[in-house]
């Protein structure tokens, strides 16, 4: 699992004085960074070959500006070129939210998806999602 605290911004309550829903897709984005270093350790975007087929986010609880949060980022699944990265931000004990992003390896020459090679999924497999 890959951990990662935060703490939330002003700017990102909303008029209801909670941390606003669309924080969290930023939020989660920025929980996914040590799995971005497994494909292009440097960070560097010239040689990047990832891309998100689609985020899904649940909300459990409000999250509020006064106290961090945690995001907890583990891999759920791997497939031959794409995985499923499940986070979850926690904030005074309590889960707030969950979601799940669909990662592909893309191939941006040629356009398509290309294969994880056995070195990237073991580094995925070593951040697997626990089974209950």
């Amino acid at each position: 699992m890959f951990t990662e605290t935060l703490q939330p911004r002003f700017s990102e309550t909303d008029a209801l004085g909670h941390i606003n829903n669309t924080v969290f897709a930023t939020w989660f984005e920025s929980g996914r960074q040590g799995v971005f270093r497994i494909f292009t350790p440097d960070l560097d975007v010239k040689r990047w070959t990832l891309i998100i087929a689609s985020i899904h986010i649940n909300y459990h609880a409000q999250t509020h500006y006064n106290a961090p949060v945690e995001l907890r980022t583990w891999i759920s699944r791997i497939g031959s070129s794409s995985f499923d990265i499940y986070q979850e931000a926690w904030q005074n004990g309590q889960k707030c939210a969950s979601g799940t992003a669909v990662m592909v390896k893309f191939d941006y020459t040629q356009q398509r998806a290309s294969k994880l090679t056995t070195i990237e999924q073991a580094a995925l497999n070593s951040h697997l999602l626990p089974t209950p």
